[in-house]
């Protein structure tokens, strides 16, 4: 029998693994896996032991959106009928507020709030047997989950128009030809290289992850005379840090920089 658990959590040498596990389902959204995500996104965010946070699915899918069987759709109080954000938006709002990157590993269907789920990460890599779609107006529905915010401003109006309003299937090539995601590895080497390129961001300064994570969610809204003052701001706060003395200690002995995020 399956664990009812809707995410299995795992952490290794900083890499904070999140796997959404409703596999016969293909890690569609019901109620307990819309509150928990957040919760545990929460977690990773406070805990300085976590460097990075990985974003994947159990079996075949990554998340397939909204389970149709089991919705997690507002309930009968007042308070969830007039929450403006609901469940989608806590999502949104958890992988966006976390200071570390968050990497969605896409080893299946991403459709819907899967899509928009992947759409949040700071960094998308994807198996080659995987796929993604908006997918909302194949059940008569606009997008939500921050699809029609993520989406223009990684592909363009234009091409985000064509994906959401067609709702077709995305494939791993199309993906990376468009920049949704950053690397397509074959399925059977999809696991170990995400774990790879998952240790490799645990190593980098963890200070200068939040910062510059800050900058590039703020640069959407900002002229670029306030970006020029917030990357001084952040860039001096940098160079106040230990590990940037590290680092420079590092460069002068021809070693690899330890960083500690102080």
């Amino acid at each position: 029998m399956h664990n009812d658990q809707p995410l299995q959590i795992t952490t290794d040498a900083g890499v904070r693994t999140i796997t959404l596990d409703r596999p016969d389902k293909l890690n569609a959204v019901n109620p307990r896996l819309a509150a928990e995500l957040p919760r545990v996104l929460r977690e990773a965010a406070r805990d300085d032991a976590v460097r990075v946070v990985v974003i994947t699915g159990a079996g075949r899918g990554f998340c397939a959106g909204l389970d149709l069987g089991e919705p997690a759709m507002p309930g009968a109080s007042r308070a969830e009928r007039l929450d403006p954000y609901h469940w989608v938006g806590a999502w949104v709002h958890a992988v966006t507020q976390c200071e570390k990157p968050v990497l969605a590993a896409v080893n299946g269907v991403a459709a819907g709030a899967g899509f928009g789920l992947m759409l949040a990460c700071d960094l998308r890599v994807m198996s080659a047997t995987a796929s993604c779609t908006a997918g909302y107006v194949r059940r008569g529905l606009s997008p939500d989950a921050g699809v029609t915010w993520f989406l223009p401003r990684l592909v363009g109006h234009a091409r985000a128009a064509d994906l959401v309003l067609t709702g077709r299937d995305i494939s791993a090539d199309e993906a990376e030809r468009m920049g949704l995601v950053s690397h397509v590895w074959a399925a059977d080497e999809f696991a170990a290289n995400v774990a790879t390129y998952a240790a490799r961001l645990a190593a980098g300064p963890p200070l200068a992850f939040a910062l510059t994570k800050r900058l590039l969610l703020g640069s959407a809204d900002a002229s670029l005379d306030q970006q020029l003052r917030d990357e001084l701001t952040h860039i001096r706060t940098c160079f106040a840090s230990t590990d940037v003395r590290e680092a420079m200690t590092a460069f002068r002995e021809k070693r690899t920089p330890v960083f500690r995020g102080e």
